[in-house]
């Protein structure tokens, strides 16, 4: 909805009605501190039966505030629903890092897993950067990402930025000082979901069993761990964010069960691009893309023989987890029998 638009609305309906089309506008009024407000009466009215001074101290005028939530209504991600009205996203052939053109075309499916592999610097987060993006030509690889068989104009490319696509990179950073409960129950109340400070909840549990060391849902964000933040975010974008499309960097680099991260993802029919240089997490996939001089070389599909050694390369991987566990935990370790094997 246009600006103008906006303005009509919040001057003419009451404050309830707009809340109902917008549900996490709501925070707009929490923010300015004006929760008390009636909501059975348009902005302006309400606004004449608060405190003066509330509007004072944040330097306010009735006139700004309707200016200011129309800004801010038009700044909510625009939310596609379920994963499932995404039915494939297509990274088009650009050029490698020499001006070649690309080979490889890779479509991304809700509920499935891809894998993305090669050395580094050959462009795996320049390909996650690209989708992030929704490049369309615009960027150094040339890449094109493609909607359910359709381009997407630029209006809807900056506003589909927001919902579609969640990425989780290597380096987790907080910019608000909350806690975790109500960091996750704003993002809830923003996506307009029910009951927040359940799913709140239950992306705490979530957390819990990805990562090392628990935290509570009052532990302060500044206060958490890599792996922590990492393993929050992970049951964040699976049980709160409606993106469909999950972009993961490195996750073998965060101390969190993997596995149990991915499978939290597929559970929830997300497409999940994973750039990694784990091999229990590359054979895992039901394809994996593989990045040679900044493009796509090639899409591959898992072998019998690769499908065979996933047994062999899981044991080895738990034996590893085992032993850093016990090196976490302050063990030392011997010769023996245990480590030997």
């Amino acid at each position: 909805m246009e600006l103008d638009e906006l303005y009509e609305l919040i001057d003419n309906q009451p404050l309830s009605k707009v809340f109902e089309t917008y549900p996490a506008a709501d925070n707009f009024l929490r923010n300015n501190r004006l929760d008390d407000i009636d909501r059975s009466l348009p902005l302006i009215d309400g606004l004449k039966k608060i405190d003066p001074l509330i509007l004072e101290e944040f330097d306010l005028t009735p006139a700004d505030c309707i200016c200011e939530l129309a800004e801010y209504i038009a700044m909510l991600p625009v939310s596609r629903g379920s994963p499932a009205e995404l039915g494939e996203l297509m990274i088009c052939p650009g050029a490698d890092k020499d001006g070649r053109p690309e080979q490889a075309v890779l479509v991304l499916h809700p509920g499935e897993v891809v894998s993305l592999v090669g050395p580094t610097g050959s462009g795996k987060s320049r390909l996650l950067g690209d989708i992030e993006c929704l490049s369309q030509g615009d960027t150094p690889s040339k890449r094109r990402i493609m909607l359910d068989g359709r381009f997407p104009g630029e209006e809807e490319r900056m506003a589909l930025s927001c919902s579609l696509i969640a990425l989780l990179s290597q380096n987790m950073n907080f910019v608000v000082d909350l806690t975790a409960a109500a960091f996750l129950r704003l993002h809830a109340e923003s996506r307009g979901r029910a009951e927040p400070d359940a799913l709140a909840a239950a992306c705490v549990t979530y957390a819990n069993g990805l990562s090392g060391e628990a935290f509570g849902a009052n532990t302060r964000l500044a206060q958490l761990s890599g792996g922590q933040s990492r393993a929050l975010m992970i049951a964040d974008a699976a049980l709160i964010s409606d993106a469909p499309i999950i972009l993961i960097d490195e996750i073998e680099n965060a101390g969190i069960d993997r596995e149990k991260a991915v499978s939290m993802l597929i559970d929830e029919k997300k497409a999940v691009l994973i750039s990694t240089h784990d091999p229990l997490l590359a054979l895992s996939a039901s394809r994996r893309a593989v990045m040679k001089n900044g493009a796509i070389s090639a899409v591959l599909t898992p072998s019998a023989e690769e499908a065979a050694l996933l047994p062999e390369i899981r044991r080895m991987d738990e034996r590893l987890t085992a032993l850093r566990n016990r090196l976490r935990n302050g063990e030392q370790l011997g010769m023996g029998k245990r480590e030997a094997q």
